[in-house]
């Protein structure tokens, strides 16, 4: 992105330490939005996206790196994916933390451009992710055992 000027788009809540950890890391100018959606309910995804807040920056004719923190069944992330096209940008390009490639939907056929640790299917908390609004601030990423969940 050197010389680009790119518009690092965090997908909240669960990206804030991951991005914030990530923006550091950029040594060239650049622009950070962030667009906030849901689709959780305890441990499952409802299927039902909410857009809590959109971005506020154009990016028509910007180069945009999407940082998202967990990308499983594969739907929230295509939704932003399109969402953000949608607004013409030069170049869009997708950086999640963990892939659960085990929770995709069938007919998702999004690949993300760069990829911190591929994890087997397990509730996952700590390092931003959590469970009902929990765990978040843990210094890493650890499993959530299934009796905290199952009661």
């Amino acid at each position: 992105y050197a010389g680009k000027n790119p518009v690092v788009i965090g997908v909240m809540k669960g990206v804030v330490v991951f991005y914030a950890d990530m923006i550091r890391q950029i040594k060239t100018p650049c622009q950070m939005d962030f667009m906030w959606i849901s689709s959780y309910a305890g441990t499952h995804s409802t299927g039902n996206l909410v857009v809590r807040s959109d971005i506020v920056s154009d990016i028509e004719g910007r180069h945009v790196l999407i940082l998202e923190d967990i990308y499983d069944t594969g739907n929230s992330l295509t939704f932003v994916r399109d969402h953000l096209l949608q607004k013409n940008p030069a170049s869009l390009k997708i950086c999640t933390l963990l892939d659960k490639p085990e929770r995709r939907k069938p007919g998702i056929t999004l690949v993300p451009d760069y990829t911190g640790f591929t994890i087997p299917n397990e509730f996952v908390v700590g390092y931003g992710l959590d469970f009902d609004e929990k765990y978040r601030n843990l210094p890493y990423v650890g499993i959530l055992k299934p009796e905290a969940y199952e009661n």
